[in-house]
């Protein structure tokens, strides 16, 4: 069995989409996934599943079922997040300053040239991500991107975390 990471997006963050981390496990169990575990409470689901594509479906229609809304599940597994991190343009930069967007598909050529609000942000695009450098932190941003919509937005303290309990079992 394959280990996953799931991101979910607007969980418990800007109190929007507040949802206990022990429902969220409950629904990862109630739909099939094993060896499930939560971090932080903003959506980070580790858990094993053969299926991805049907665990990913599942767990998005236990979402909306339950949030009364469509809730985004962006998926990877412990491998594809590790090799996240590892091409991370920005290493000597403070891990808390660095946010990494999470998409389902690769990120618009343009995504870059259509920012909106850029002060001293430095943005990166990868295969099915965008690196973020937020100098000033991420909390004084305006930077606004079109493809902010379609992902969800973690630091890489919280991705590192998520590696090392993926690979951990």
């Amino acid at each position: 069995m394959a280990t996953h990471i799931a991101l979910l997006r607007a969980v418990n963050v800007g109190g929007t989409g507040k949802l206990a981390m022990a429902d969220l496990r409950s629904m990862a169990e109630q739909v099939g996934l094993s060896n499930v575990r939560t971090y932080i409470q903003s959506g980070n689901l580790v858990f094993s599943s053969d299926d991805a594509v049907g665990a990913k479906a599942a767990l998005e229609k236990s979402l909306e079922d339950y949030a009364g809304k469509a809730v985004g599940v962006v998926l990877r597994t412990a491998g594809e997040m590790r090799d996240v991190l590892d091409a991370n343009p920005f290493p000597k930069s403070e891990p808390s300053k660095v946010g990494i967007l999470f998409l389902d598909d690769t990120p618009p050529p343009d995504s870059i040239r259509a920012a909106k609000g850029q002060a001293d942000e430095e943005i990166v695009l990868g295969t099915r991500e965008v690196y973020i450098h937020f100098p000033s932190g991420m909390g004084r941003t305006k930077l606004r991107l079109p493809v902010m919509s379609e992902g969800t937005v973690r630091n890489v303290n919280t991705i590192g975390k998520l590696v090392k309990m993926a690979t951990e079992g």
